[in-house]
């Protein structure tokens, strides 16, 4: 897996982000402020005790400090690999290997794209690209609950509580019912999944229709199995739906119980955001081998400062029987992921991978991903400084920044089940 490198920026480990994220152990998360706000906002006195005090882990007492420039690094790298996946050749190359409903474009963007990155001395590593990003909603009102409990940081939380991220959120649904309908007057939103009321980060559901209705924009919230098709209209129960915010992670929609959504989307009778169209061209794991390969990009046409933008993403290969054996001996300093994975299911650090568990990889359907370390953060449980590791994350639309923010966890990949860790928010130092 060797590849010509081309130097990442370089972020120094004695930064004052870093020596806060080791020692700075006082609480910022005013917790009865955050409730107060997801009441306010959801138009629910019981929604707090509902939704989240059922979830201990959902967010961490502590903030996550970066240097102004890592996030604006990882804002880069967002916007070279949208850069990326407009040039002709790639689209027609990653388009071979997408299910056929993905070809087809209607023209939506993708809202709340997903880019998540590790941080280690030499600068961001995005690891992950995900469409239908989850946690927006949820970590905007996180980053205004903050307090500033020592002079350091009370600049960040007032520059991290003046993000306009309600008004950039329906100028972004907006912008793809426009791209798709021009002009017309938007119409009903239909926010979904399978079982909404079942999904862990339900309470943003939430949150988005009561962003909408206060726009001015009719919203519901539905199980997409429980839609219908008829006579060219999509329809929520008896209400007629123009445009839908998909949660699903059935990306290319071919699970029986969302055939009228996929044959509302293939008649182009409803404006879908995120669509297979917007995952095949950026979230499929597979494209990660042509992001991260020089040579690749080079045919495509990429220039060399675009290639060189794109230097922060770790080489991955697609696993397949002939290069297998070569992975397992070298899997210590790989990832495992599928290809068409999501949420972390299934992935796999190489020196935890068993044999029994190499024989389903090595069977296909994965990509090795040169391990890029996590970031860390140091919080206190029952008094003791314990490490927890951090992701990223940055919510973007557009190739644009949205909001940023991090979790925290224990063990192989994020899970909400970590004391101490769970949703934090980003203070740039």
């Amino acid at each position: 897996m060797s590849s010509t490198a081309i130097p990442a920026p370089m972020f120094s480990t004695a930064s004052s982000a870093d020596r806060l994220n080791q020692s700075c152990f006082c609480i910022t998360l005013d917790r009865d402020a955050l409730c107060r706000a997801l009441e306010r906002e959801s138009e629910d006195p019981a929604f707090c005790a509902a939704f989240i005090q059922t979830k201990p882990h959902l967010f961490s007492n502590v903030p996550v400090f970066l240097p102004s420039e890592a996030i604006a690094e990882m804002g880069r790298i967002a916007a070279a690999i949208e850069e990326a996946t407009r040039l002709p050749a790639y689209q027609n190359t990653v388009l071979s290997w997408a299910p056929e409903i993905a070809r087809q474009d209607h023209g939506p963007l993708g809202a709340f794209m997903g880019y998540d990155f590790h941080l280690d001395d030499d600068g961001p590593k995005l690891i992950e690209i995900n469409t239908n990003a989850g946690g927006a909603f949820l970590n905007a009102l996180l980053a205004r609950a903050q307090l500033a409990c020592c002079v350091e940081v009370e600049g960040a939380i007032t520059a991290a509580r003046a993000s306009d991220f309600e008004a950039e959120v329906v100028r972004m649904f907006r912008n793809e019912w426009h791209r798709q309908r021009g002009d017309t007057p938007i119409a009903r939103i239909a926010i979904i999944d399978d079982r909404p009321e079942e999904q862990y980060l339900y309470p943003e559901f939430v949150l988005a229709r009561q962003l909408f209705l206060k726009a001015g924009l009719d919203a519901v919230i539905a199980d997409a199995s429980q839609l219908r098709y008829e006579q060219g209209w999509l329809l929520a129960g008896d209400l007629e739906i123009g445009m839908v915010y998909n949660r699903l992670v059935d990306f290319a929609l071919e699970r029986p119980e969302h055939a009228a959504l996929n044959a509302a989307y293939r008649e182009g009778a409803v404006v879908l955001t995120p669509n297979p169209h917007n995952h095949a061209l950026l979230a499929d794991k597979r494209n990660l081998t042509l992001l991260s390969d020089p040579a690749a990009l080079e045919a495509f046409g990429a220039s060399p400062e675009l290639r060189a933008q794109l230097a922060g993403i770790p080489q991955t290969i697609v696993v397949t029987p002939e290069n297998a054996d070569l992975l397992w001996h070298t899997r210590k300093d790989l990832f495992f992921k599928p290809a068409a994975g999501h949420g972390s299911k299934a992935v796999y650090r190489g020196d935890k991978v068993t044999r029994g568990v190499w024989t389903e990889i090595a069977g296909g359907g994965y990509v090795a991903q040169r391990f890029a370390a996590p970031g860390e953060r140091a919080v206190k449980i029952d008094g003791a400084a314990v490490a927890r590791k951090m992701d990223v994350r940055l919510y973007t639309y557009g190739g644009r920044i949205l909001l940023a923010a991090a979790r925290l966890y224990q063990g192989q990949t994020t899970n909400f089940r970590t004391p101490g860790g769970g949703f934090a928010s980003v203070l740039a130092v």
